[in-house]
């Protein structure tokens, strides 16, 4: 098992590298990306900074815990796009039949997949994150390590939804807009106060579109130190990784090829 996860840890570490070159080619728009990213997020950020000097809490949230859950779901969304962006492209590809490349390759299909691509914008996210967290929040050296555990979790379960919105083009044909509606929803909710959440709705951020695990859980956890919302929100992040691989191959048997006859190096 360790031999596997070294020889997958290696793989992505190739595919990153590759992306990165391939998009440091145009330098210039790269930075620009990461740029145009940074300030988007700081600007709500300091949205949130000018609402809270004037309401002080907000269910029990402060400042610091709107920095903290800007930080961790940008970071985490963005290392999602970095190293998995190609999730994002899923509905498109499945719908056009242009899987068939991605067939080619040796071990696990979605795994090649999922690592094709990187997106230049998602490095200002996690720069963004990480910069506010620590420059506005100054955390000790246990909410800082819980930063690092949650941003890695959100990661992977934004990934793993990706995959699960993109699969439903397997069944319904176009899915597209479908998949990005509910990628912005689930951030959208990430990104708010927990309090502001109640029954139907607070159901919801815990299931159909898990904001709770990548948002309030998560910032509750570094707050609190809370060791029962820390294994809360790792079994969540399982939990939708297995369904995401679950329903991307239940939907990959549906799958009608374009007949693409091309490798990628």
């Amino acid at each position: 098992m360790i031999s596997r996860f070294q020889n997958y840890a290696s793989l992505g570490a190739s595919y990153f590298r590759l992306n990165l070159s391939a998009m440091l080619e145009y330098r210039a728009a790269f930075w620009s990306q990461v740029l145009a990213m940074f300030i988007n997020d700081g600007v709500w950020v300091l949205f949130w900074s000018v609402f809270f000097s004037k309401f002080k809490i907000v269910g029990g949230w402060t400042a610091n815990d709107v920095i903290t859950v800007w930080a961790v779901t940008a970071a985490g969304v963005g290392l999602s796009g970095a190293f998995f962006g190609n999730a994002g492209q899923l509905p498109r590809l499945i719908t056009q039949g242009q899987l068939d490349v991605w067939m080619l390759y040796p071990r696990s299909l979605l795994t090649h997949f999922i690592l094709g691509r990187s997106s230049a914008s998602a490095s200002g996210d996690v720069l963004f994150g990480y910069i506010a967290f620590f420059a506005l929040v100054h955390p000790n050296l246990e909410r800082s390590l819980l930063f690092v555990l949650f941003t890695v979790s959100i990661m992977v379960l934004f990934t793993a939804f990706r995959i699960i919105a993109g699969s439903f083009a397997f069944f319904l044909g176009s899915a597209s807009n479908l998949a990005t509606a509910l990628e912005f929803a689930l951030i959208s909710l990430s990104t708010y106060p927990s309090a502001l959440f109640e029954g139907a709705a607070k159901f919801v951020t815990f299931t159909l579109l898990p904001a709770a695990f990548v948002g309030a859980l998560p910032v509750e956890a570094i707050r609190d130190l809370n060791l029962e919302k820390t294994v809360l929100v790792l079994f969540g992040t399982l939990i939708f990784a297995a369904l995401g691989v679950v329903v991307f191959y239940a939907g990959l048997k549906r799958y009608e090829s374009g007949n693409l006859l091309e490798m990628r190096g």
